[in-house]
């Protein structure tokens, strides 16, 4: 197999969150540390959640053709405009490339859950012959890749990568792994989700991860001690990744370099990390023994930090024990977003990116009375400037699946 290890930036950025459907809007919501959590009708008979991370002054068909729209799952749709903004920033349509050598890596965490259902009632209610032609095709989780490739004639390789919250990282990492090895030139990667539907509510209340709070924008608060669980919120994310002398050469404006890429397995349980975080902590290692960068070369880390009583003390365990005194700058942008399950690694790496460009390290908001046994420097309630060269993204997810990416400044 070749191993060519070609340098990887990001030439292109886009992203649909509940603070922003563009990248200033959401970025410029974050350092301000303006919550995305609002109340919210589940649909759902006496249950105890009112509150979720929707997006705002947001319709499809604004982007879309409108019969596309009934056919696809909203993930998709999501998936489809920000990949959409991330390929018009990078200015690749208007550069004279080879469409062979682009190609797509795009996933979620749970996928088409709304349409699932929906097609359910239709099929118990008025028979199968009531079920939409499109129901499969529209809701399965390599579709965003596929239409995608189809719209821009894009002929290079056509994936998805699918690991629950961990998901947006997974894609982008092994994205930048394609283009490093020589696979392709251009690849577009990131994560989408809307999971928000009773069925979906209804499970992760039943496992006990969702907060319970009753006020929307205190209720996503990582390592504070009164946190209950996270907030789910829906939301994309999509991120350009280009061979270093071919965005040179077209003369693309690169916003950062990957520099590394870790993962790694808790083998430990469904749902709950170890105590000790062991996993989180082998996934950063690998991150930055991939990146060959020292522990004093990181600026910032955007954490996984869902607002779980033990994800928190896990990853923080676990940035202990890879950097022991040397643990840099902390933040949770979850804490404004909400969890968006397969589109964090994507959301969030682009906030790693902006936090690189624009010298600002994003809040934890909410962060008003620390767990003792969380006590790193987590940037509590403001924003603040500093240099960041060099910023860490990590993601977990159920099933034990960790990763963790590697930003520099170029």
């Amino acid at each position: 197999m070749k191993q060519l290890q070609r340098r990887v930036v990001v030439t292109g950025l886009g992203i649909l969150s509940p603070i922003g459907n563009t990248v200033q809007d959401a970025w410029q919501s974050c350092i301000e540390g303006r919550s995305g959590i609002t109340n919210v009708d589940i649909g759902l008979e006496n249950n105890p959640v009112k509150i979720g991370g929707r997006l705002k002054n947001f319709q499809p068909e604004d982007f879309l053709d409108s019969k596309e729209v009934r056919r696809i799952d909203p993930f998709i749709q999501y998936g489809i405009i920000a990949a959409n903004q991330s390929i018009i920033n990078s200015g690749i349509l208007e550069s004279k490339i080879d469409l062979t050598r682009v190609g797509i890596n795009f996933g979620a965490g749970i996928g088409g859950i709304d349409t699932i259902e929906k097609n359910k009632v239709l099929l118990a209610e008025r028979g199968y012959k009531k079920v939409s032609p499109f129901f499969v095709p529209g809701s399965i989780v390599n579709m965003i890749s596929g239409l995608v490739s189809i719209k821009h004639g894009f002929m290079g390789p056509n994936t998805s990568v699918v690991t629950a919250c961990s998901t947006g990282n997974h894609c982008i990492g092994t994205a930048a792994r394609s283009i490093a090895c020589g696979e392709a030139d251009v690849m577009i990667a990131g994560g989408a989700e809307m999971a928000s539907t009773p069925l979906s509510i209804a499970g992760f209340i039943s496992a006990r991860a969702l907060s319970m709070n009753s006020d929307p924008e205190a209720a996503s608060r990582p390592w504070d001690r009164d946190r209950d669980g996270f907030v789910l919120s829906d939301g994309a994310g999509s991120i350009v990744l280009e061979d270093f002398d071919h965005a040179k050469a077209r003369g693309a404006t690169i916003h950062a370099e990957i520099i590394g890429f870790g993962t790694s397995s808790d083998a430990h349980h469904m749902t709950a990390p170890p105590d000790d975080g062991r996993g989180a902590a082998l996934s950063m290692s690998n991150a930055i023994n991939d990146a060959e960068i020292n522990l004093s070369d990181v600026d910032y880390i955007n954490a996984h930090g869902t607002s779980t009583p033990l994800g928190d003390v896990a990853e923080t365990l676990a940035l202990k024990t890879v950097f022991g005194e040397l643990v840099p700058q902390i933040s949770s942008t979850k804490s404004m977003t909400g969890h968006t399950l397969g589109a964090a690694g994507a959301i969030e790496s682009i906030f790693c990116i902006m936090a690189i460009n624009e010298g600002i390290i994003p809040p934890t908001i909410n962060l008003d009375n620390p767990d003792p046994l969380c006590d790193l420097n987590y940037t509590p309630l403001v924003s603040n400037e500093k240099k960041v060269s060099v910023a860490m993204n990590n993601s977990f997810g159920f099933g034990g699946t960790n990763s963790t990416l590697v930003f520099k400044n170029i």
